[in-house]
């Protein structure tokens, strides 16, 4: 039985005669369902997880810890002045691989209005950054009044924190500082700032508690001694292997007490969670492939069973059993191909639309709820919405981030899984002696 005869007999278990009902290739025909349904969670979660840890990651060294972030000790020379911050800076932009460079100054603060009060986070920075700072400009959506500052006595502050203190633009409040005087006491100081602009970076958990305030004033309110005083380099590539030389670089021209840190240094933490986070989210749809993918051999196992005869008569005809075999692995291979040609597009279609989804699902969810609270409590003042993706927690809106190369290795992969678990029903196929099945014909 050569390999053209093989392929024949496996078109026919197929595809079987016009008239003949067969409940076999029902079931194949649900394992191939069954393989696309569940390829398409998988694709699914796996471009969410992608284009949401890339999402945040852009968020992280962009908007807060820059490539690579210099934190000046605070006896450094440039840590004492405005000017001389800035000279450094510039002396910094000349090492080979930075492109731009960032001074500020950041501290923590209690910030207050007529309506209550807050931690914050408060950030001096120049007021050029908004428009010449690529992640800035791209990153940030302006809520209220505008990205700049308009003088010394302005900010911008997160969307959270003018929720908490019901600021809006043209607002004004305060904030209360430390900062040490000339006997190096460290003594509170109250600034009142009006608000120029509301903005979100999308990520509630990176910019909530943000203050933005000109450098300038954060010399005036700020001392080295109570605030950390640091310039963000910015390199042409985040990920570049490069990145190491170019800190290495840049600490020759820091004094001995300051030190230069890498974005993955100050995000360890955050960027190990999320890939442990995706593992383990990819390793739960994987069983639910390895699941699906056990229909294959059972509806191999009928179809063999319905076959019997035919499979008798061929090799009373000179079929060998490898033939056999072959002809089944082929039918487990192509009902595994229909699933995955039928699941990855769908899963792609899913994950194009994945905003549009949970918007929709958000609303039904939110309709049946409200419906139910009313009838409860017949309250509709105190009925809170429903969010699948607490922007505390997840960006307001997932970027898409398709990874074709591991589409194509999940292709490949249940394609060989498939395979895999036809290879114990088509082996038997093989074995079956025709004496033993013509006998009980």
């Amino acid at each position: 039985m050569n390999t053209r005869s093989s392929l024949l007999f496996a078109f026919r278990l197929i595809f079987p005669r016009t008239g003949k009902k067969s409940n076999a290739r029902k079931s194949l025909v649900g394992a191939c369902a069954c393989i696309g349904i569940s390829l398409i969670p998988l694709v699914m979660v796996l471009s969410v997880s992608n284009g949401m840890i890339q999402g945040i990651t852009s968020r992280m060294i962009g908007l807060s810890s820059s490539d690579i972030s210099c934190v000046l000790s605070q006896n450094a020379a440039a840590a004492q002045s405005e000017q001389e911050l800035q000279a450094l800076a510039d002396e910094l932009s000349q090492v080979s691989g930075v492109q731009h460079t960032y001074p500020q100054i950041e501290c923590v603060s209690l910030a207050s209005s007529q309506k209550g009060r807050t931690g914050a986070t408060v950030r001096a920075v120049e007021p050029a950054i908004f428009s010449e700072n690529h992640s800035f400009a791209s990153l940030f959506d302006v809520i209220e009044g505008e990205m700049t500052f308009s003088s010394a006595r302005s900010a911008i502050i997160g969307k959270k924190l003018s929720e908490l203190l019901a600021l809006h633009a043209g607002s004004t409040f305060r904030l209360i500082t430390t900062r040490k005087n000339a006997n190096g006491k460290t003594v509170p100081k109250v600034t009142t700032f009006t608000v120029a602009g509301i903005v979100s970076s999308g990520y509630q958990e990176l910019d909530a508690l943000w203050v933005f305030i000109p450098l300038e004033t954060g010399f005036s309110i700020l001392s080295a001694g109570t605030a950390s005083v640091k310039i963000g380099i910015e390199t042409e590539n985040a990920f570049s292997p490069e990145l190491p030389v170019i800190r290495a670089h840049l600490q020759q021209k820091l004094s001995s007490f300051s030190q230069a840190y890498l974005w993955s240094e100050l995000n360890t933490a955050q960027y190990e969670n999320f890939s442990s986070t995706q593992i383990m989210l990819l390793f739960i749809m994987l069983l639910i492939l390895l699941v699906a993918s056990v229909n294959i051999s059972s509806a191999l196992v009928m179809l063999v069973m319905e076959r019997r005869r035919e499979i008798a008569i061929l090799k009373s005809l000179g079929a060998t059993s490898s033939g056999i075999t072959l002809s089944f692995l082929v039918t487990g291979l192509v009902a595994g191909a229909v699933g995955v040609l039928s699941g990855l597009p769908l899963g792609l279609l899913c994950a194009v639309n994945i905003n549009k989804i949970i918007t929709f699902i958000e609303k039904a969810v939110n309709v049946f709820a409200k419906f139910l609270y009313l009838i409860r409590v017949e309250d509709e003042m105190t009925f809170a919405e429903v969010h699948l993706l607490d922007p505390a927690f997840y960006l307001q809106r997932i970027p898409l981030a398709i990874p074709l190369g591991q589409l194509v290795v999940i292709g490949c992969g249940t394609l060989v899984l498939s395979l895999l678990v036809s290879a114990l029903p088509a082996i038997k196929a093989g074995k079956e002696k025709p004496i033993d099945t013509l006998r009980k014909l």
